[in-house]
């Protein structure tokens, strides 16, 4: 009986959060916010498009089928894209906090998304570190003087123009978006062929297998782009709407110096 009370009395230690990541996305989200969390993270946590991977490896990754999520038994559940409607139903019956990314087309929209997963994570402080730490990047960012006019360009042969983020990180960096037409498109190669812009800035060429035989590559605009590429973006700082949009920012800054 002694020894009941004496355990009774004990302070119970609470298990950490436990938290489940349904896209790469997401994975940054939690890994930024709540890296001392009991994480499942999606598969592609550590691939090469991935902002964090270096802190994904070891860490658990999960497939997000409904048998595998329901047996991790999340308190909350972060997504961007991930997840179908069955296995989010079910989660929610289970009394996970399903919380969604946002597609943010600005930096508010950005800042947005932060808090909004860092109250879902109870990590506030972390949150507002993170968009602090934006801030400061995008006014380093900034120019003296306007830079002029840039075509995004991916190598699927991809452009992006008004109302989707890349056009803010542009902006931010001082560039005038020389895409033909607003959100996501394809860029003709006839076009730069006739009419190469004066300067393009790409993204995701130093993965040598992504869009191996996408129109980026294509050896007329590689010709176009040879001279005029203003900066180089990886892929893993444009693959998600979030802070280190910010950083891209300050890339294009850098490399324009």
């Amino acid at each position: 009986m002694a020894a009941v009370a004496v355990t009774a009395a004990l302070p119970v230690q609470a298990r950490p959060l436990r938290v489940l990541s349904l896209d790469p996305c997401a994975d940054q989200y939690v890994m930024a916010l709540a890296p001392d969390a009991e994480l499942a993270l999606s598969p592609r946590a550590d691939d090469p498009d991935s902002w964090l991977r270096d802190q994904a490896r070891g860490r658990r990754q999960m497939r997000p089928t409904l048998e595998a999520a329901v047996g991790f038994r999340p308190d909350v559940v972060v997504r961007y894209w991930g997840g179908e409607l069955r296995l989010l139903a079910a989660l929610d019956r289970r009394g996970a906090r399903v919380t969604t990314i946002n597609d943010a087309t600005d930096f508010d929209g950005v800042r947005a998304n932060v808090r909004a997963v860092a109250v879902a994570l109870d990590q506030t402080a972390r949150g507002e570190a993170l968009i602090a730490r934006m801030d400061a990047r995008l006014q380093d960012a900034k120019p003296e003087r306007p830079r002029g006019r840039a075509l995004y360009l991916t190598t699927g042969g991809f452009t992006a123009g008004p109302g989707v983020l890349i056009d803010a990180i542009l902006r931010a960096a001082g560039y005038q978006n020389a895409a033909p037409a607003p959100g996501f498109g394809a860029v003709s190669v006839e076009r730069i062929a006739l009419e190469p812009p004066t300067r393009f800035i790409l993204a995701f060429f130093e993965q040598a297998r992504a869009d191996w035989r996408g129109a980026g590559r294509h050896p007329v605009v590689m010709r176009a782009a040879k001279g005029r590429t203003a900066a180089r973006l990886p892929g893993a700082v444009t693959a998600c709407p979030a802070w280190f949009a910010a950083d891209a920012a300050s890339m294009l800054a850098d490399q324009a110096t």
